[in-house]
């Protein structure tokens, strides 16, 4: 019989599980999982104590990751343990009722949008960027190419698709809130005019809560034709903090700089309000605890939810090899950056929609609930 250990806290389960991934005695019983794609990938949705988050299953910190998930069964619970003791129950979703669907002219809705978490529907709506076509501009973490090459999405969703899916994803799954993400398309809007058509395609099918995520564009005037257009909340994310490691890690997105970022967070806090715009931190790429959590200060002073998640190395990319933090690197920024969160007044639960809603790449929700220190 397998031994039973002391849990640990939710919120160190999480981080523990996200910062090394985890072995799948059956992979092929574990439901849906993600590989390649723009954002975060080679990720499965687990729900660990009532939180959905996702966690690592494809990649090679979970190869090696000393946390192992046993067989789920019929319903999806299954149990993860570390040298053989358990640590805690997780749960598995069941495949969307919405992939079962496809187009009038024969696309799987799978490939026009896909849920992830447990009610997020997310989406990359030009699934090519400029970026990613030189290797001497391409971001070093991204797969944005990947799903397309492998045919498991499209080059471009259009606006009637999207709202088709979305409209089904709501009334089959349950979903609450949708993410919209572009490749950068070329043009100084950086994406914020194929996000404003798309936006207009969902709220014509569909009343559902939108974040929408660009490079930030050349003209501030984007950012209230967004928010008229039907986009809720904004993500326009700076992945690397520090200047030096930006250039290193992502040398085209590094040519937009920290502190354009920052007039452009300045610009859409104005438009979408306290709060509502939020910017991704991918720790362990260089940056220092100081300079991420000095950089969030700046965001949480300004009304701007810095959603800071450990940097795990997708396969196929330059930097596959590349090591993730470890849990403590982690907290070290975490619980701190709760702390800002509570003390400005600024909640997960309350943005509308988007990465820091959803949460489930991070376990920043998790310790902005449980004050722990």
């Amino acid at each position: 019989m397998r031994e039973q250990a002391k849990k640990l806290p939710v919120e160190q389960l999480i981080n523990e599980l996200q910062s090394s991934g985890v072995r799948l005695v059956d992979p092929e019983s574990m439901g849906e999982s993600r590989r390649g794609g723009a954002g975060p990938s080679d990720h499965t949705a687990m729900t660990i104590e009532g939180t959905t988050v996702m966690v690592p299953v494809h990649t090679a910190p979970a190869f090696n990751s000393p946390y192992v998930v046993e067989k789920p069964d019929n319903s999806g619970n299954s149990s993860v343990s570390r040298d053989g003791t358990t640590i805690g129950n997780v749960k598995f979703q069941l495949r969307p009722r919405f992939y079962e669907r496809s187009t009038a002219d024969g696309i799987p809705y799978s490939k026009i949008a896909t849920l992830h978490s447990r009610d997020v529907l997310a989406t990359t709506i030009l699934q090519t960027c400029i970026r990613y076509q030189s290797r001497t501009k391409t971001c070093q973490f991204c797969a944005i190419g990947q799903s397309l090459a492998a045919g498991r999405t499209i080059e471009r969703k259009t606006p009637e698709q999207l709202g088709e899916v979305a409209k089904a994803a709501v009334e089959l799954d349950g979903v609450t809130h949708m993410v919209m993400t572009t490749g950068t398309p070329p043009g100084r809007d950086r994406g914020a005019k194929i996000l404003c058509e798309s936006a207009i395609g969902v709220k014509s099918a569909v009343d559902l809560p939108i974040q929408g995520q660009c490079e930030p564009p050349d003209d501030d005037a984007w950012f209230q034709r967004m928010r008229d257009a039907g986009i809720d909340a904004l993500g326009m994310h700076l992945e690397a903090v520090s200047e030096d490691v930006r250039a290193r890690v992502m040398p085209g997105k590094a040519q937009v700089s920290v502190e354009r970022y920052f007039e452009a967070f300045g610009a859409a806090v104005d438009v979408f309000g306290r709060g509502q715009v939020s910017t991704y931190v991918l720790a362990g790429l260089g940056d220092t605890q100081k300079q991420i959590l000095t950089v969030c200060r700046r965001l949480v002073d300004i009304g701007v939810y810095p959603f800071v998640v450990p940097f795990i190395p997708i396969s196929g990319t330059p930097l596959e090899s590349h090591p993730s933090p470890n849990s403590e690197f982690m907290h070290g920024i975490l619980a701190p950056l709760a702390q800002m969160l509570r003390d400005a007044g600024i909640r997960a639960s309350d943005v509308k929609a988007g990465c820091a809603k959803c949460g489930a790449c991070s376990a920043l929700s998790t310790y902005e609930l449980n004050d722990r220190g």
